[in-house]
C-alpha cells in the first residue's frame, strides 16, 4: 500500500506499509516499533500478536499518549483486557485494528496534532 507524501515538519510520517515493512519519512522498518509524532522505538519486543504481555505497555504507559493504536498484523485482532491494564489505569485508550489501518490512522490523528501513539506489529 503506498500512501501520499505529507509535511514531514509535522513528525514521524508513514509512507508505506506491506507485509513485512514500515516506510517513515523514507527509511523502511522491518521490526515491530513504537512511533510517535517526534518519536521513534525501535525494536519493540513482541513480533507477533500471539507473543504480547502485559509488560510491552509499560514503555507506552510512560510516554503518556492520549490515544494508542495498536496495529495487530495482517489480522485484526483484540488483546485480552488484562494486557491493556496499565494503559487503562493511566487514562490511555486503545484501539485495535491491523497494521495496515493503525498507519493510515496514525498519520491522519498526528496530522491533526493529537498525542497518538502507534505500537506496530511488523509481521515477516
Amino acid at each position: 500500500m503506498k500512501f501520499t507524501q505529507d509535511d514531514q515538519s509535522q513528525g514521524y510520517v508513514i509512507h508505506a506499509y506491506d507485509n513485512g515493512r514500515v516506510n517513515i519519512n523514507g527509511k523502511d522498518y522491518h521490526d515491530s516499533l513504537i512511533l510517535l509524532p517526534r518519536q521513534i522505538i525501535e525494536h519493540w519486543r513482541p513480533d507477533s500478536f500471539d507473543t504480547l504481555a502485559r509488560e510491552d505497555f509499560s514503555e507506552i504507559a510512560e510516554l503518556a499518549p492520549e490515544l494508542l493504536l495498536l496495529g495487530t498484523g495482517a489480522t485484526h485482532r483484540f488483546p485480552h483486557p488484562s494486557l491493556l491494564q496499565l494503559l487503562a489505569a493511566s487514562g490511555i485508550g486503545v484501539e485495535s485494528m491491523t497494521t495496515a489501518a493503525a498507519c493510515r490512522t496514525y498519520n491522519i490523528l498526528m496530522s491533526e496534532g493529537r498525542r497518538v501513539a502507534a505500537a506496530l506489529l511488523i509481521e515477516p
